[in-house]
């Protein structure tokens, strides 16, 4: 499942640090703006407690945890949506993604230089937006016309376009996101899906801040935190510099240290982790025996056949039933045979929506 989240924001604001500590890859990290100019792709595991406890009941002899791709995007300017800058390769980059990891500079350091020569999360973010909402509002601007025109011949999925194009359109031109449009029904979020727009991707606001607004955050974080109040997006506070020095201390007791010393309970890479994979919109379901202990990816909402042709698609085509251990009875169990002895585990058909956390194992024939 190839799903991507981009680390977008103004140049040096501390993207490439983040993305070194996160992901597999490894992008430059320089003082200097437009240090990242290609896109980095890197692809890092994520961290999930359940699998291990399941790997300690079932001692496999492999252990596979499910993963999410992150990409470092170039840093956007002014002017951006007319090209200035990497302008136009930053936001091709971003609508190759599925969600954003918005970066914002949270911290004061005079050695650290800022594009707009001060520190303003919120001017920042509104940078970004600005020209966001400017490459949304010429799309929706060409499709409305063409929607329009086919709604006044009787198309009437045309209208249907036509309507949502127009609330989009008054949102981005008084400044909104399209993300801050509420969606009527499953059929008009499909429509919106299909549009791509740069603005109706779900956000995550990552506040970079220093080693001692860590843990709490500061006065940037609240200003910040009062900007998105009316938008569908979350935060996050973390210390590019702190998980930089954390991910280079290799022993487990050291790095724990470390973290209580810095008033933290884990990494801020963890928590960065699995919340892109949760804005993602996806979740896991585990396979777990002697042989094997599996994090596999599906979208929230996914039914037992999608989620076995994650696995292989002829247990897609010829599903014929699933069996389901829910994850807290397998902990109390420790066995598929203790489950099934105790009545716990159930058998589902093709309607049964799979839940995070879930146990399976398909029945199939090809």
């Amino acid at each position: 499942m190839s799903l991507k989240c981009g680390i977008v924001g103004l140049p040096n604001v501390g993207k490439s640090t983040l993305f070194n500590c996160i992901s597999s890859g490894k992008a430059q990290s320089a003082n200097f703006p437009f240090c990242t100019i290609e896109p980095n792709l890197g692809s890092t595991n994520v961290p999930d407690k359940r699998l291990e406890v399941l790997s300690e009941i079932c001692k496999p002899q492999r252990t596979i945890p499910a993963t999410v791709d992150i990409v470092d995007i170039a840093g956007l300017v002014k002017g951006a949506s007319h090209g200035e800058g990497l302008g136009n390769q930053f936001l091709a980059n971003i609508r190759e993604c599925d969600a954003i990891l918005h970066v914002l500079r949270c911290f004061d350091d005079g050695n650290v230089v800022h594009v707009d020569g001060s520190v303003d999360p919120v001017r920042d973010k509104e940078v970004v937006d600005l020209e966001l909402q400017i490459k949304d509002l010429e799309t929706v601007d060409a499709r409305l016309a063409k929607a329009e025109k086919a709604a006044k011949a009787g198309d009437k999925e045309a209208r249907k376009l036509s309507d949502l194009l127009t609330r989009y359109k008054s949102a981005l031109e008084q400044g909104k996101s399209c993300r801050s449009v509420a969606l009527a029904n499953e059929e008009e979020s499909a429509i919106a899906r299909d549009l791509f727009l740069l603005t109706n991707k779900p956000v995550l606001y990552v506040c970079n801040v220093d080693d001692a607004s860590a843990a709490k955050g500061n006065a940037y974080v609240d200003a910040v935190r009062e900007a998105i109040k009316d938008e569908q997006a979350e935060i996050l506070i973390i210390s590019a510099r702190t998980e930089a020095e954390i991910a280079e201390i290799e022993d487990y007791d050291d790095r724990q240290m470390f973290l209580q010393e810095m008033g933290l309970e884990e990494s801020g890479v963890i928590r960065l982790i699995q919340s892109a994979y949760h804005l993602l919109g996806l979740q896991t379901f585990f396979t777990a025996g002697a042989d094997e202990c599996r994090a596999w990816t599906i979208h929230k909402g996914d039914k037992a056949p999608k989620a076995a042709g994650v696995i292989h698609s002829d247990f897609e085509k010829g599903f014929i039933r699933a069996e389901v251990i829910s994850y807290d009875d397998f902990v109390t169990y420790k066995t598929e045979a203790a489950v099934r002895a105790a009545g716990k585990m159930g058998i589902e058909g093709k309607d049964y929506v799979v839940r995070d956390g879930d146990i399976m194992h398909f029945l199939f024939n090809v």
